[in-house]
């Protein structure tokens, strides 16, 4: 089994990439084959409009036929059986990088003839989904605009789950920012209490004991 686990967060070391290493984890404990990639390393652009994998006769229509520094990683997930991701949200959203990800792996595998996926293969798709808000703040507010905007994740055949983990610590030291909105012990208790069952978490949804 091939998993490729990809860090959709502009940081390598912090909450969402801690998480998602710790699913690397699991999966490497289980004998999968991994690919780990942070997203933010390659020098790539959302979808350019280009429409060559929507012209009649093509190879493949179901890959971008856009070559830049996303198409390793583009073709890696297309091999694979399973895409452990994750990202931070920002201003209730995924970042706009993650964004342009799903714009370059969905959208040729979208037929406009039938609108049904083009795509031969399965990819299960999890997600871990990093917030500085509360639970309640993400049912009430979040929620269904970030099903919606991994919605077309659906088009690599597979499963899609949400995993979202609630409160995180945005830095280590808060005195040393503008950030006077947030308390900076109640940050800490929640990161010592709550963090390490996300990541204990993480581990069991990479070696596929989750459920």
């Amino acid at each position: 089994m091939k998993t490729v686990i990809l860090n959709g967060s502009p940081r390598k070391n912090w909450n969402t990439a801690q998480l998602l290493k710790e699913a690397q984890r699991g999966a490497e404990s289980i004998g999968d084959e991994v690919v780990y990639i942070d997203l933010y390393s390659l020098d790539y652009n959302g979808c350019r409009s280009c429409m060559a994998c929507k012209r009649k006769g093509v190879d493949e229509p179901s890959r971008c036929h856009f070559k830049d520094g996303l198409t390793p990683a583009l073709e890696s997930i297309r091999t694979a059986d399973r895409l452990i991701t994750g990202a931070p949200i920002y201003f209730g959203d995924v970042p706009g990088g993650f964004r342009s990800f799903i714009e370059r792996i969905a959208f040729p595998a979208l037929s406009y003839s039938t609108y049904a996926s083009t795509f031969a293969g399965k990819v299960d798709v999890d997600i871990f989904l990093t917030m500085n808000t509360s639970e309640e703040w993400w049912r009430k507010t979040t929620e269904a605009r970030i099903a919606e905007s991994v919605a077309p994740l659906r088009l690599l055949q597979g499963e899609v789950r949400l995993f979202p983990v609630f409160d995180t610590t945005q830095v280590n030291d808060y005195s040393k920012y503008e950030m006077a909105a947030f308390s900076e012990e109640a940050k800490r208790a929640t990161r010592e209490t709550e963090f390490p069952k996300a990541l204990e978490h993480a581990f069991k949804v990479g070696a596929r004991t989750d459920r």
